[in-house]
């Protein structure tokens, strides 16, 4: 595969793994911040968002995602000191790296999908959260590729609405909206949610891997953030997640932003990421 990514500053390795609906241009205010703590920021945008390339094989399943975080520690020369960040999509692959390979990553942060099991108890248990997860349900029909593509990709505006309520986001709507703007590149992101809840492909060399990952709790420090306002999970789900961890971890909870705070408070969000990681990097 071949990944397009923005990258600023030198030093370890910091990778920064966007979700969706979004791209690597959520990351626009971390990366200067990242850099100027002395490390290499690095944000790419994840597979089969466009400008990076679609795989072959159609693979999405989350070990697939944590196994390109690592494959791109590999090719970036990342050492054991660096960091991983991911939002939405991007916390569970960057969880899932940080499980099946310790040893590259110094510290973890994820944000707005809570690691700990937490998820998968509030599908069980929180039938508001089930209805607020509706969209994942939806994606598993044929329908929503024409659905979700339909009238200038306007589902994404809904769900930036919903999820962020307040907050103006035209141009990183238009970025988002960049990276999945061919049905092929939609058919890839909403694949993501096929490998996972559906009968989306599943590549059977990653079986073992997929059973590690699905544990979600890696050994390493571990910072999770999550919007008070987040209409996409619920801060409850934040909160059970909070109950959940183990004794090297943090949960925060931000006020004032919805699912996208690293671009709705950006100073704040920032400070905690850069707190985090250079405290625990000795």
């Amino acid at each position: 595969m071949s990944f397009t990514y923005f990258e600023c500053g030198t030093g370890p390795l910091a990778l920064c793994l966007h979700g969706f609906p979004d791209s690597a241009h959520t990351w626009r205010h971390l990366l200067p911040e990242l850099a100027a703590a002395g490390y290499r920021a690095v944000a790419p945008f994840m597979r089969g968002y466009s400008p990076t390339s679609i795989p072959e094989n159609g693979a999405y399943q989350t070990a697939a995602l944590a196994t390109d975080a690592n494959a791109l520690h590999d090719v970036l020369g990342g050492n054991s000191d660096a960091v991983i960040i991911g939002h939405d999509w991007g916390a569970p692959a960057t969880y899932g790296a940080a499980i099946l390979e310790p040893a590259r990553w110094k510290t973890v942060v994820g944000m707005s999908v809570p690691p700990w099991g937490a998820m998968g108890n509030a599908f069980i248990s929180n039938l508001d959260q089930v209805q607020r997860s509706w969209y994942m349900f939806f994606f598993q029909h044929g329908l929503s590729d024409f659905v979700v593509g339909a009238n200038n990709l306007a589902f994404i505006d809904m769900l930036w609405s919903q999820w962020s309520p307040g907050f103006l986001a035209s141009q990183d709507i238009a970025n988002a909206k960049a990276t999945i703007a061919t049905p092929e590149h939609l058919a890839a992101a909403l694949g993501y949610y096929r490998a996972t809840l559906g009968a989306g492909f599943r590549d059977p060399a990653l079986n073992d891997a997929q059973s590690l990952v699905q544990g979600e709790t890696p050994p390493q420090p571990v910072l999770y953030l999550h919007g008070a306002n987040d209409g996409c999970i619920g801060t409850e789900v934040a909160r059970d997640a909070a109950t959940r961890a183990p004794s090297n971890a943090r949960v925060e909870i931000i006020d004032d932003a919805g699912h996208f705070m690293q671009l709705e408070q950006p100073i704040q969000v920032n400070e905690l990421i850069v707190n985090w990681i250079t405290t625990n990097a000795s």
